[in-house]
């Protein structure tokens, strides 16, 4: 399956490397499962088109992926994913995706905007994944 262009959005202020935009934004569709093994990520030449971005950073950010072996390059074909990073427990339809759509509607109608709840989000993500490991974490953290 060919994958329209992912829609990466660059923020050139945010202080992150672009290539590593890039990379987060593939890893993140990789989790969610948007892209999935065999999908074909988009050229370097469509993504220059659609973020203005320097063909090289794009394949900067390709070869990232692949030393991590999420992408491999078919030579004369394009670059295609190898392996998924989702998980039945953050999809779509899985429980803690309905908590979590259900706790920002409440902080939404509590009145905070979106930065105010991401950054709760994150410094509460912080506390969590900050503290010893536990269970299921510490085994995937063994892991990579």
């Amino acid at each position: 399956m060919v994958v329209e262009v992912l829609g990466y959005r660059i923020d050139r202020r945010s202080g992150v490397a672009t290539y590593l935009q890039i990379v987060q934004q593939t890893e993140h569709a990789l989790r969610l499962g948007v892209l999935q093994p065999g999908d074909r990520l988009p050229t370097a030449k469509e993504v220059v088109a659609a973020t203005a971005v320097n063909p090289n950073t794009v394949l900067k950010a390709y070869r990232e992926l692949e030393r991590r072996g999420l992408v491999a390059p078919r030579p004369g074909l394009g670059t295609f994913v190898l392996r998924s990073l989702a998980r039945e427990e953050a999809g779509a339809d899985s429980p803690l995706r309905a908590e979590l759509a259900d706790w920002a509607a409440r902080a939404r109608a509590a009145g905070l905007g979106r930065a105010d709840a991401e950054a709760l989000v994150v410094s509460v993500l912080d506390e969590e994944f900050t503290a010893r490991p536990t269970g299921a974490a510490e085994a995937r953290e063994g892991n990579e």
